[in-house]
């Protein structure tokens, strides 16, 4: 191990599902943020960090050395953002820099989607951009236009990845299957040849936004509606939730304002792009003040 002072890796935050590609569609955003891991003995790690940790020590097969983590950011905890990954990808990332292993971006990518369950926020914070993932196949990706705005609806409280899919029902109905695939593939299509236009009225699906509005998110079709009513191409619950996304070639301001609307006290607005970077090491740049 090389003494390296520490290391900083800034992971942008990711909105995934678009809707009807459960578990599978992402998108990394340009909001981030930024996990230092330095050497360091006698730390105490919350388990999130610690599981981490234990995987990718196994996994590079050396000696586990003691290390202290520190997360700053932009990416709100449990609002369906991926701020999980931003922690997991984080430390991955630092320890193979401090431990000098170089098990390079696609296995800490797979390391860190084996830790979270699913690959759909993995995938595009390890890669950027638009990504179809698929547990233990190859990952396809896109990089996004800067014209394509992303509107987010950021309620004033968290929603649990378990507990959101604890509502979900076993089955669904053929129906609903096939409504979702066929958005599914139009999303993909879209974001592939650039033809944002064909996202309008894509994100809708019966796999799980009917349910986790019923139980979770009562103003989730409010939200998208006014959205769309304003301008936007289309909007759905990011992840899991709370967080609501449009997405939009213009008429921002309005936009914000009439899904702002919609939702209650304390729901703030963030308006981004995508990144089409991925994790990456950070630099003076990427202080957030």
């Amino acid at each position: 191990m090389r003494a390296m002072k520490s290391v900083t890796t800034r992971v942008p935050a990711t909105t995934a599902n678009l809707g009807p590609g459960y578990d599978c569609l992402g998108v990394a955003l340009g909001i981030a943020n930024l996990v230092t891991v330095q050497p360091a003995e006698g730390i105490k790690h919350p388990k999130i960090v610690a599981d981490a940790a234990a995987l990718f020590f196994q996994t590079a097969g050396i000696e586990p050395f003691g290390f202290a983590w520190h997360i700053e950011g932009e990416v709100p905890q449990s609002r369906g953002l991926g701020s999980s990954v931003t922690v997991r990808l984080g430390v991955l990332h630092g320890l193979d820099a401090i431990g000098e292993t170089k098990l390079g971006r696609d296995k800490l990518y797979e390391l860190c989607a084996e830790l979270e369950g699913h690959p759909d926020n993995a995938a595009p914070a390890a890669f950027g951009g638009f990504t179809v993932a698929r547990a233990g196949a190859e990952t396809l990706r896109c990089e996004v236009d800067d014209a394509l705005k992303f509107i987010l609806l950021i309620p004033d409280f968290e929603v649990s990845t378990p507990e959101a899919r604890e509502v979900l029902p076993e089955t669904i109905e053929r129906r609903a299957g096939i409504l979702s695939a066929t958005n599914a593939c139009r999303i993909t299509a879209a974001f592939f040849q650039r033809r944002y236009d064909l996202l309008r009225g894509s994100f809708a699906d019966g796999l799980h936004q009917p349910y986790r509005e019923r139980a979770l998110l009562p103003f989730l079709s409010k939200a998208i509606v006014a959205g769309e009513k304003a301008g936007a191409l289309g909007g759905f619950l990011s992840g899991s939730g709370s967080t609501i996304c449009c997405v939009t070639l213009g008429e921002e301001d309005a936009i914000a304002t009439a899904m702002l609307d919609t939702a209650p006290p304390g729901t703030r607005i963030v308006m981004t792009t995508a990144d089409n970077e991925g994790t990456r090491p950070a630099v003076p740049a990427d202080v957030i003040p």
